[in-house]
């Protein structure tokens, strides 16, 4: 075949978004005219109609791959675009999960600052009453007295000190959840973290429903110390762990409740259940290993596959936006970590983080 011919078949061939019709027709447009510059060779009378005709086929050709090369490039045009929209989109989505995670915790962040501003109120309160004293005692000349009763303010304002100290932490900690991670690692204390995200989850949990209880374990290694992390990402994925662990425990709990036959079952066995969600954390080598474990009803083999799937999510519409896991997932991974999960069916699951020390 012609040389330009051939890269022109070539070119045609390597073109996806032709159909396999196209391709055949423009092949044998080509082959047609490799067909005709051949004979115009030997007859050589008929050489120019030869040419005029190939000319045109070719002309035909060229203006038909212009008009699919322009086409390519609306494509990709649009291509890009819709990547841009998707990536706009995911990063909405992600910051929802982030939110909605924060709202999972307002009621406990309530919780956690009444506790210090109670001992905010009642020791200014206190100490308010003990200035009166010592006032009266100066005035009785009694100083002595009165620099007894200066002690009693001291250790009190030391006290409220304290407090604030403790409800300042706690804004801190949650403006830094809810704020867009800087993506850079610091020093974190991931005993910390676990223990702050496991209270505030519970009484958040509490505060909407009442009668929900639940067992608190936690096993902190003391030996870890503080390790280099992105503190808001790690945070999220305690948290998110944590925060199901409640949920299937308190679902475990509710129907148990709800169903009679399974009632009475457990009472003729003298057995009840207990929610339990138990963190813990453990350093072996050069790695650190946090649990979050629970003894709700596990996860089915079914869909133990697909549970860090973005959007897939075991629970009723509008619960969760099967996101929480998929992000965890990529947030472990991107520490140079890993992200595992035990479980057995009607017993319970265990989560497990693994982080490099370093």
């Amino acid at each position: 075949m012609n040389k330009q011919l051939q890269l022109i078949f070539d070119f045609i061939q390597q073109q996806e978004h032709l159909n396999a019709d196209k391709k055949a027709i423009l092949a044998k447009a080509i082959k047609d005219a490799d067909t005709a510059y051949t004979i115009s060779e030997f007859k050589l009378e008929r050489t120019e109609k030869v040419k005029r005709t190939t000319a045109i086929l070719l002309e035909e050709t060229i203006e038909e791959l212009e008009q699919k090369r322009k086409a390519i490039e609306e494509t990709n045009e649009a291509l890009s675009k819709s990547l841009e929209e998707l990536k706009s989109t995911q990063a909405q989505l992600i910051q929802s999960e982030k939110m909605a995670s924060l709202g999972e915790l307002t009621a406990g962040i309530a919780h956690e600052i009444q506790n210090p501003l109670n001992f905010v109120n009642n020791f200014s309160e206190v100490s308010n009453e003990l200035i009166d004293e010592m006032n009266e005692e100066i005035e009785k000349g009694d100083l002595e007295e009165a620099k007894a009763i200066a002690n009693d303010i001291k250790k009190n304002l030391e006290k409220i000190h304290h407090h604030g100290t403790r409800a300042d932490a706690i804004v801190k900690g949650m403006l830094q959840h809810s704020r867009s991670s800087s993506g850079e690692r610091e020093p974190t204390d991931i005993n910390e973290l676990a223990d702050e995200y496991l209270r505030l989850a519970y009484h958040g949990l509490r505060a909407k429903d009442k009668t929900f209880n639940a067992t608190l374990e936690t096993d902190f290694d003391e030996s870890i110390g503080k390790i280099h992390v992105v503190p808001q990402d790690i945070g999220r994925v305690i948290l998110n762990l944590i925060t199901n662990a409640f949920y299937v425990v308190n679902e475990k709990s509710s129907f148990i409740n709800l169903s009679s036959e399974a009632l009475a079952k457990l009472e003729a066995s003298e057995d009840t259940y207990e929610p339990a969600v138990s963190v813990s954390t453990k350093k072996i080598g050069n790695q650190v290993f946090i649990s979050v474990k629970d003894n709700g009803n596990g996860i089915p083999k079914k869909v133990l596959d697909k549970i860090f799937q973005p959007f897939f999510t075991t629970k009723p519409t509008g619960q969760g936006t099967g996101l929480g896991l998929s992000l965890s997932y990529d947030i472990v991974k991107a520490h140079g970590g890993e992200l595992k999960v035990e479980t057995k069916e009607r017993e319970g699951t265990e989560f497990v983080i693994q982080l490099p020390l370093g």
